[in-house]
């Protein structure tokens, strides 16, 4: 049996993992429950601008996408699996940057897998109008949180690759 002093050592190894993953939880599932709450769905907050508010049910995956409904049950969860494996398995993905890139991917995928597995699909609500009628595909903080925790995971590795040690 792990001694207390070990368990939290290793607690404190992945705080910024968990806390993180948590943290991104947390306020996607607020911020979506608030939508559902104050917005019919359809309805924007403000009615007109470049910068909205729109309740939208996601049924599809990425942007909207129509898919199978075990693809958008799926893939979350293989990104999830992933990503821990990788952090769990590898030396290099136990630095800061990548503990709060996977927490960003980790809590971001489990944020819109909650919503698809407890309504059937993601509530969506930030509403970017680029000019007209043409807008980004409305997402959430769930969405948000994976595209950075990639964009950061990217910026990891290339400089993982540019280090001395894999020239």
């Amino acid at each position: 049996m792990p001694k207390v002093s070990s368990l939290l050592g290793s607690w404190q190894s992945h705080r910024a993992l968990f806390l993180v993953t948590l943290s991104v939880m947390a306020a996607d599932q607020l911020s979506k429950w608030w939508i559902r709450e104050n917005l019919l769905l359809g309805q924007s907050l403000p009615k007109e601008g470049m910068w909205r508010l729109t309740h939208v049910a996601n049924t599809g995956v990425i942007f909207g996408l129509s898919a199978p409904k075990t693809l958008s049950l799926v893939l979350p969860l293989l990104v999830i699996v992933a990503a821990l494996f990788f952090y769990f398995r590898y030396t290099p993905f136990n630095s800061r940057l990548i503990k709060i890139a996977l927490g960003l991917l980790v809590g971001g995928s489990l944020g819109n897998l909650v919503d698809r597995l407890r309504l059937g699909y993601v509530t969506d609500f930030i509403d970017i109008r680029l000019w007209g009628d043409f807008h980004w595909p409305a997402f959430n903080l769930a969405d948000l949180a994976i595209v950075i925790g990639a964009i950061l995971l990217v910026y990891f590795l290339q400089g993982l690759m540019k280090s001395p040690k894999n020239s």
